[in-house]
C-alpha cells in the first residue's frame, strides 16, 4: 500500500502544473537512446542495489541506458579524465557522470575539466534545500558544475547502556578513552571516515577556525593545527592497541563494536545504525550520536566532465537523482538511508510526509559543521602519516 501511495503521488506531481522549460524538453529528446556511463563508488551493497534501481527507472522513464562503473575510489575516475584531457580527447570521454565531492571536485574544476552552469537549470533544483551547502563544495563554489544528490554527516556509534554515557565533546571523548582504555579507535587515514574524524577534531580544537575556510598556509599550518596534534598525542596511547595500529575501515570498526572489542564505531551515514540493526548486526539499543557543538557534514554531488559523450543523458540522470521519487527511496533506511538534499517544505503532501518519515530512528541529531577547504584533506593526511603512520 505504501508503494502504491507513493506511485500515485508521483503521478499527481507530474501533472501538478509545473511547466517544463523548452530547453529541458529538448534535452530529454537528445538524451533518449543515449548510454550514460555513471562512475560511482561501489563499496557498499546498499548503494549498488540503489544504483541498479536508478538504471532501471532511467530506461523505463526516459529511454536512457545507465551503465554504472563501480569505483574503489573516485580518484581513479579523476585520473582517467585528466589522462584523456592530456591526450587531447575533448569529446567522447569515458566518464559521463561522476559521483564526487571535496578534493576530487576541486582538482577537476581548477583544471577546467568540468561542464559548468547546468545544475541550477535542472527542473528538480526547485526542491533543493538551500540551507545546506549546495552551492559550494568544501568551500569551493560549484558554479553550477555539480548537482547535489545526498548529504552526509560524521557520527559516532555506540550501544546505550546504563554504565556508559556517550561523549558529547572532544573533552568528553578524551575522558571516555581514559575510562575505557583500549576500547576506542578510528579508521586509519587516508580512509575517508578516518580523515573526517581528524578534520572534526581540528574544527572544534583549533584556535583559528577562520583559517580552515582557505587553503592551508605553510607558514601558519603548524600553529593552526597544534591543538589537534597535542590532543592526538594524548589520545593515541589510550586507544585500541595503544594507537600503534588502526582499523582499516569503518566496516571493520562496526564488527569490532558488535563483538565488544570496541565501545564506539564511526560512520558518515546518519541512517547506518538503522541499517545495521535491520541486518541484526547491532542490537536495537545502538545509537548514532555526535558532539553537542556539531559534527562535520557535507553534501555529495554528481558532476559532468567537459568531454562527456552523453551530456544530455547525464543531465537527465542528475535531475532524476534529485527527484522526490529517487530521494524518498534513497533516504529509506532499509534501502540506503542516505540523507536527502531536498527541502521537504517544497513538496506537496503526501510526498512531504513520506520524505520526512524516512528520518532515521536511531539518530541523535546534532548541528552540521561545514567542511574545511578541500586542500586541508591532503595536508592533514600527509601530516598524520608523518607523525603516526609509521608506528
Amino acid at each position: 500500500m505504501r508503494l502504491l501511495t507513493l506511485l500515485l503521488s508521483l503521478v499527481a506531481l507530474s501533472f501538478s502544473g509545473f511547466a517544463q522549460p523548452t530547453h529541458w524538453n529538448d534535452l530529454r529528446q537528445q538524451a533518449k537512446g543515449q548510454t550514460v556511463y555513471f562512475n560511482a563508488w561501489g563499496g557498499d551493497p546498499a548503494v549498488n542495489s540503489y544504483l541498479d534501481w536508478v538504471a532501471g527507472e532511467m530506461q523505463q522513464q526516459y529511454g536512457v541506458t545507465v551503465k554504472v562503473v563501480r569505483l574503489a575510489d573516485a580518484a581513479d575516475a579523476v585520473k582517467r579524465i585528466q589522462s584523456e584531457a592530456a591526450a587531447g580527447r575533448k569529446e567522447n570521454g569515458s566518464v559521463d557522470l561522476l559521483w564526487v565531492n571535496g578534493e576530487n571536485f576541486r582538482t577537476l574544476k581548477q583544471a577546467g575539466l568540468l561542464k559548468e552552469g547546468w545544475a541550477w537549470e535542472l527542473p528538480n533544483w526547485r526542491y533543493i534545500d538551500q540551507k545546506k551547502p549546495v552551492r559550494e563544495d568544501f568551500s569551493q563554489p560549484t558554479d553550477g558544475a555539480e548537482a547535489p544528490w545526498g548529504s552526509a554527516q560524521l557520527m559516532m556509534i555506540g550501544n546505550q547502556r546504563a554504565d556508559i554515557a556517550f561523549p558529547r565533546s572532544a573533552t568528553e571523548l578524551l575522558a571516555f578513552a581514559k575510562a575505557h582504555p583500549g576500547m576506542l579507535s578510528y579508521p586509519r587515514p587516508p580512509d575517508f571516515t578516518g580523515t573526517a574524524f581528524i578534520e572534526q577534531l581540528l574544527i572544534v580544537l583549533t584556535r583559528e577556525p577562520q583559517a580552515l575556510r582557505l587553503p592551508p598556509d605553510p607558514a601558519t599550518f603548524q600553529q593552526v593545527t597544534a591543538p589537534l596534534w597535542a590532543y592526538l598525542d594524548t589520545l593515541h596511547p589510550l586507544l585500541w592497541r595503544e594507537g600503534k595500529t588502526f582499523p582499516p575501515t569503518p566496516a571493520r570498526m562496526d564488527r569490532m563494536l558488535a563483538d565488544g572489542e570496541l565501545a564506539l564505531s564511526m560512520t558518515f551515514n546518519q541512517a547506518h545504525v538503522d541499517n545495521l540493526i535491520d541486518r541484526k548486526q547491532l542490537p536495537k539499543t545502538a545509537q548514532a550520536f555526535g558532539f553537542e557543538q556539531g559534527m562535520l557534514g557535507n553534501v555529495h554531488f554528481v558532476t559532468i566532465p567537459a568531454n562527456a559523450s552523453a551530456q544530455a543523458g547525464a543531465q537527465v540522470l542528475a535531475n532524476f537523482l534529485m527527484s522526490p521519487q529517487a530521494q524518498i527511496r534513497k533516504a529509506t533506511p532499509s534501502i540506503w538511508g542516505d540523507a536527502t538534499v531536498l527541502d521537504s517544505a517544497t513538496l506537496p503532501q503526501p510526498l512531504r510526509g513520506q520524505l520526512e518519515a524516512q528520518k532515521p530512528a536511531h539518530l541523535q541529531s546534532v548541528p552540521y559543521l561545514a567542511e574545511p577547504h578541500a586542500a586541508w584533506v591532503d595536508a592533514l593526511e600527509k601530516e598524520w602519516l608523518q607523525r603516526y603512520g609509521a608506528k
